[in-house]
């Protein structure tokens, strides 16, 4: 067992055997088509806000972090993060337990690449949140209750008071 005294999480190691079920050129096949825009998650959302009447920017790469979604004038920005490459925690889609979910096989790899993903996002919302833009996370599980994503969607990119949010779930 690796232990990682900063986040409290301990690393099973498995001594060079696999538990996937897809050997290794296949997974790493599987892992590079998984795309970084205009995923289904993010093309829901934009949807929800094409209905709901809402106009948006896509990808500003000249924001922190190029946000999924955003409207410089009302300076607000949505990111749309997949629950498995953003280490959400205590999430059901990926059955992550009190944390998140680390891979058996190269655990170490995956344990240092999530826990680098979420630090750079809230890096970034930091960042964002310095230049007085309000910002808010939507996570791919939660999108599976399309009214409270509504609901979420329309208070936020109409109310001018919040900081940065998060979607629990």
């Amino acid at each position: 067992m690796i232990d990682r005294a900063r986040t409290g999480k301990t690393i099973p190691q498995t001594n060079g055997r696999s538990s996937d079920i897809v050997d290794s050129q296949t997974r790493s096949r599987m892992m590079a088509a998984v795309g970084q825009r205009d995923t289904a998650p993010e093309m829901k959302v934009r949807s929800i806000l094409r209905g709901l009447g809402i106009r948006y920017r896509v990808h500003n790469r000249d924001l922190p972090g190029s946000p999924d979604i955003a409207h410089r004038g009302g300076k607000w920005a949505i990111f749309v993060n997949g629950c498995f490459w953003h280490g959400h925690k205590n999430c059901v889609k990926t059955k992550g337990g009190i944390g998140y979910r680390v891979p058996k096989t190269q655990s170490e790899f995956w344990f240092n690449k999530l826990l680098a993903n979420r630090s750079r996002d809230a890096v970034r919302c930091r960042e964002l949140r310095r230049m007085g833009y309000r910002v808010l996370i939507l996570w791919e599980c939660a999108l599976r209750d399309v009214d409270r994503v509504i609901r979420r969607l329309r208070i936020f990119c109409k109310n001018e008071n919040r900081a940065c949010e998060q979607e629990r779930t």
